[in-house]
């Protein structure tokens, strides 16, 4: 098993401004959902994500979230029980990744996940949680 990538996932209060100010250091959207208040952006190799919708308390000290994809979410879930840490069971999400999401001891979000369509055991689909809602 090897982890193929690690992407950091940043949150942000203006994911539009946001961008702009990567933009000027030479990022590039690469993805890109206003609707979720997200983006991906990439400067060669390197990917970042922006996402306004996990800045819940805005006016709090902010966490990030890391977003790990292994080559076998299956069998990384497994390791990471084995190795002693509790995690919850595999579960898909709204955008397709079968996932599991733990802190670390400073409360940084780790997300852990594959698409749903490669390798991933069965999960029910997880509808979308109303902090990611945006307000009518």
């Amino acid at each position: 098993m090897k982890l193929n990538r690690l992407i950091p996932m940043l949150p942000v209060r203006s994911m539009p401004a946001s961008v702009a100010f990567y933009q000027k250091l030479g990022f590039t959207v690469e993805q890109r959902d206003d609707s979720w208040r997200w983006a991906m952006l990439c400067l060669d190799d390197c990917r970042l994500m922006l996402d306004e919708s996990i800045n819940v308390h805005p006016g709090s000290p902010s966490s990030a979230v890391l977003y790990f994809y292994p080559d076998a979410i299956a069998e990384y879930h497994e390791q990471v029980r084995r190795n002693g840490l509790v995690v919850p069971d595999l579960d898909v999400s709204f955008y397709g990744m079968t996932e599991f999401r733990i802190e670390d001891p400073d409360g940084n979000r780790l997300w852990i996940g594959q698409k749903a369509s490669e390798e991933a055991p069965p999960a029910a689909r997880t509808p979308m949680p109303q902090t990611l809602c945006r307000d009518a």
